[in-house]
């Protein structure tokens, strides 16, 4: 059973950063495509990013348009970690964030239902 935890979220002023930790103890993440999800309060859970596993490749990296050139996702390998840096933060950001992975090693533009693993989540609040 893989376990994926989230940390880094937290409460952040309009404008502001946060970066988003996803670990998973015992699994290389590096192997596997490693998305990010979001679910706001009363909306559908949404994809914001995915990585491709740089295994034998440059690991590919994907947005939504609506993060697009605000947030960053990335992989450090020795720390078997992917981050999502979320720079220029909204108040439309708020939302539970998820990492999860359908266990490919690269993105495909699939939905939640997709996924196979998931962590709990990790709540930002953006607002002053």
């Amino acid at each position: 059973q893989v376990q994926l935890v989230e940390s880094g979220g937290g409460l952040v002023q309009p404008g502001g950063s946060l970066r988003l930790s996803c670990a998973a103890p015992g699994f290389i993440l590096d192997y596997y495509s490693i998305n990010w999800f979001r679910q706001a309060p009363g909306k559908e859970r949404e994809g914001v990013s995915c990585i491709s596993s740089s295994v034998g490749s440059v690991g590919s990296t994907y947005y939504a348009d609506s993060v697009k050139g605000r947030f960053t996702i990335s992989r450090d390998n020795a720390k078997n970690t992917v981050y999502l840096q979320m720079d220029g933060l909204k108040p439309e950001d708020t939302a539970v964030y998820y990492c999860a992975t359908d266990t490919l090693s690269n993105c495909r533009g699939s939905g939640w239902r997709a996924m196979e693993f998931w962590g709990k989540g990790t709540l930002v609040t953006v607002s002053s």
